[in-house]
């Protein structure tokens, strides 16, 4: 199949062909024919770098009233970095079109240029929810005629917390339009979208649902929880060619990482939500052209961005959410080529690697830390290729040999060799000399699966259950007594943490997204991911630790506005003293002691953690 066999028109047919595109992609092939032909609906998934913006791209333009300056499309997408590369595409699709007018919106740019533009007449709108939103609001963007709404990586819109700004954005438009839904993964709130909004849509599926993309390697190393960083390096030292990303949870944790790397050498930056805008373009564009190799982000700052060559993402951190793990792997393996996804992970994470698996269908091999002989090796061969591949600017270099061959003339082939190679074998054999031994970095459990169903026998500690994990997290917090009572209540500690004052959210719903409520209350305040703790579901409650000297900001707020509801927001109390107020056994316990305290109040002994029955409370 070739894009000239879909009925494109001419202008946009030199347009591709002079981009380079030669043939369709598997979702282009299946989405183009479709749209072009039929006035529907349409829910396509896809994994990213597929050519999605082609896709629905080229039949926006197709279908085009070149006669008419309304608003007649209107494309949604995450972020500022996506909205600008797909209003290029489409403009380069365009560059051979009359009278096609296309804008990007967005934030962190002029609004009144924005309205300027439209205000002269649009075509096509590329925009972020929130800045549409604003300009809706301003009474300067009018979609009550537009034909075609695209939700382009509508999971990542979703998960960002744009829920509700889609919704005001689709209620507004008129009900005989077609909305074309792309995605990576079809997650439940996906799935609500497209029930509300589109009238028995087709679907397209490249691959399957949820499902990552299978040109990408997933490698998984157990290690030391305390070695994160020392089998991060080994990683990048033994793929010396490496183009990648490195994935973080918060936006301190990405910029102490990346200014290690760059402390250590590496050439290598950060991205994340404190940068100005300037900055976070500054960033892009050293890593676009590669004078950095490794880039260092959080989740919401890697939303949107494109770039086909990355060779390698690390998850320094598993993600909270599978759909993140398949958004995160998904930047590399684009436009064909092949991928490699590394997770670091320690024993009491392993379960997280199998629900990976069984959602997406993927294998993920457990590997091995290299160590300082492989990296060496790999180094050395590395060198050797540069070398040989190296072009030689013989007008350039003439004037220095003369010296260069005098100084060298004593010396044999072989000898010149050795010397050669040792410039960059010694600086690393050097270090892996004095380096902390593989062992030591390198947790010993692997996979340990039977033949019974696949239930994990691992011997190693934290597959044990958790009891076995409560007690071993015992032994790397301290003594027995502290920390015991929360490792048995679950994955969060109920109690805040030394420097935390929780807060809690009443009435939120049990498939809360926690990274939708980090975002919407980073919002309300100026507070910045980093400042926020641990976050626990309670019985219909979120728990969210703020850090002490930010609390004020928190407490300023009565309420929040979530899902389109107004949730009330209020320091966490317990029997009249704030939870942030000490580190008592009473204030450790949290709201999921209540058995306990109504116990108490009935007149019953109660002076521990533990239930009528011995039993400890468990949330």
């Amino acid at each position: 199949m070739s894009f000239e066999s879909f009925g494109l028109n001419a202008p946009i047919l030199e347009a591709i062909k002079a981009k380079g595109f030669e043939n369709p992609t598997p979702i282009q092939s299946k989405a183009i024919p479709f749209l072009l032909e039929n006035q529907s609906d349409l829910i396509a998934l896809a994994g990213t770098g597929t050519g999605k913006t082609a896709a629905f791209g080229l039949p926006l333009l197709e279908k085009l009233d070149r006669d008419s300056q309304d608003v007649q499309s209107v494309i949604l997408c995450p972020t500022r970095e996506l909205c600008i590369q797909i209003t290029n595409e489409l403009q380069s699709f365009a560059e051979n079109l009359p009278k096609t007018w296309i804008l990007a919106v967005y934030g962190g740019s002029s609004i009144r240029d924005q309205i300027r533009s439209l205000r002269k007449g649009v075509q096509i709108i590329v925009a972020t929810p929130g800045r549409l939103m604003d300009l809706m609001e301003r009474g300067e963007a009018d979609i009550s005629n537009v034909k075609h709404v695209v939700l382009d990586e509508a999971d990542e819109m979703l998960d960002m917390g744009f829920k509700d700004d889609i919704d005001s954005i689709l209620s507004q438009t008129p009900s005989e339009k077609n909305v074309w839904l792309f995605s990576a993964t079809f997650p439940k709130e996906v799935e609500r979208i497209a029930r509300t909004y589109m009238k028995e849509p087709a679907e397209i599926t490249i691959g399957s649902k949820n499902e990552a993309q299978k040109n990408i390697e997933h490698a998984v190393y157990l290690i030391h929880e305390k070695d994160r960083y020392n089998a991060l390096k080994r990683l990048l030292d033994y793929y010396p060619e490496i183009y990648g990303m490195i994935f973080c949870r918060t936006r301190l944790e990405t910029q102490q990482i990346a200014e290690k790397l760059i402390k250590d050498g590496y050439p290598s930056a950060s991205l994340h939500g404190d940068l100005s805008q300037a900055q976070r373009d500054q960033v892009m564009r050293s890593f676009r052209e590669k004078n950095v190799t490794i880039l260092v982000a959080t989740d919401v700052a890697a939303r949107g961005i494109d770039v086909d060559s990355v060779t390698h993402v690390i998850h320094y951190n598993l993600p909270d959410d599978i759909e993140s793990y398949t958004h995160r792997s998904g930047r590399t393996g684009r436009a064909g080529k092949t991928g490699i996804s590394m997770a670091l992970v320690n024993t009491r994470e392993k379960g997280k690697i199998f629900a990976i698996e069984r959602q997406t269908g993927l294998k993920l091999n457990f590997g091995e830390i290299p160590d300082g002989s492989a990296i060496c090796e790999k180094q050395l061969y590395a060198m050797i290729e540069k070398m040989v591949n190296v072009t030689v600017n013989e007008s350039e270099i003439e004037p220095f040999m003369s010296l260069v061959f005098a100084q060298l003339s004593g010396m044999t082939k072989e000898e010149l060799i050795k010397r050669f190679v040792s410039i960059e074998f010694n600086r690393f054999i050097e270090y892996y000399r004095h380096a902390k031994p593989i062992e030591a970095i390198q947790e010993r459990g692997k996979r340990g699966r039977d033949n019974e169903g696949g239930r994990d026998r691992d011997r190693d500690r934290g597959d044990r259950g958790g009891r076995d994990r409560g007690r071993d997290r015992d032994r790397e917090r301290g003594p027995r007594g502290e920390g015991r009572d929360r490792a048995d209540r679950g994955s969060r500690a109920v109690g805040p943490e030394a420097g935390m004052v929780p807060f809690i959210v009443e009435g939120v719903s049990s498939d809360l997204r926690k990274g939708a409520l980090v975002r919407i209350l980073c919002d309300a305040t100026s507070l910045g991911s980093d400042s926020i703790g641990q976050i626990a579901l309670v019985k219909g409650n979120a728990i969210i630790d703020v850090k002490a000297e930010k609390a004020d900001l928190v407490h300023k707020l009565s309420e929040i506005k979530l899902d389109g509801r107004n949730l009330r927001i209020r320091e966490f109390v317990r029997d009249g003293r704030p939870q942030g107020s000490g580190r008592s056994e009473r204030s450790d316990r949290g709201p999921r002691d209540r058995d306990r305290d109504r116990d108490r109040n009935r007149g019953r002994r109660d002076g521990s953690s533990r239930n009528k029955d011995g039993k400890r409370n468990r949330i």
